[in-house]
């Protein structure tokens, strides 16, 4: 079995918590922030928040997360279980339309050791997929490359979130 070492990732997943740029934790959004652009918000439901990935896989990375501060799924109600994985289907699906996606990687870290980089809020990963969209920047240079800024990726994203009915 071969295996790709991504040392880059060390500083990320060391951090205790989620960094929310000093607002703490990235998934428990005042009601004060959720305008501000810099959150990456895309929209936030009763149960739910969905926000981009501030160190993204690919463009389009989107974070669905439970707005309780939870770590895990056993500890969701009902309605928290099923409004968040109605928006993970439903944005899925706006992804795969606004991005063109031709497939997309949709999984849960739960816990520290299962790479986790916010381990104590749950959150849903989103990230479209393309034929070819691996490179060789990643492992050889440290480097991600993303065609689009996270802000323009916002902008494109937030009027499609914001008509979904989880």
């Amino acid at each position: 079995m071969d295996r790709m070492f991504s040392p880059w990732r060390i500083g990320y997943v060391r951090q205790d918590g989620g960094s929310g740029g000093g607002r703490g934790c990235v998934f428990c959004v005042p009601e004060a922030d959720q305008a501000d652009p810099e959150r990456l918000l895309l929209g936030v439901w009763p149960c739910t928040v969905a926000l981009l990935n501030r160190y993204p896989y690919n463009n389009g990375h989107v974070l669905i997360a439970a707005r309780r501060h939870v770590a895990n799924l056993w500890e969701l109600e009902a309605e928290e279980l099923r409004e968040l994985f109605s928006l993970v289907s439903l944005g899925a699906r706006a992804l795969k339309e606004s991005f063109r996606a031709e497939g997309m990687n949709v999984g849960m870290n739960i816990g520290k050791v299962a790479g986790a980089g916010v381990a104590d809020h749950l959150h849903v990963h989103l990230v479209p997929r393309w034929r070819g969209d691996t490179n060789f920047m990643t492992s050889v240079h440290d480097t991600r490359v993303l065609p689009e800024s996270l802000l323009s990726t916002r902008e494109c994203l937030l009027p499609v979130f914001r008509s979904l009915r989880p």
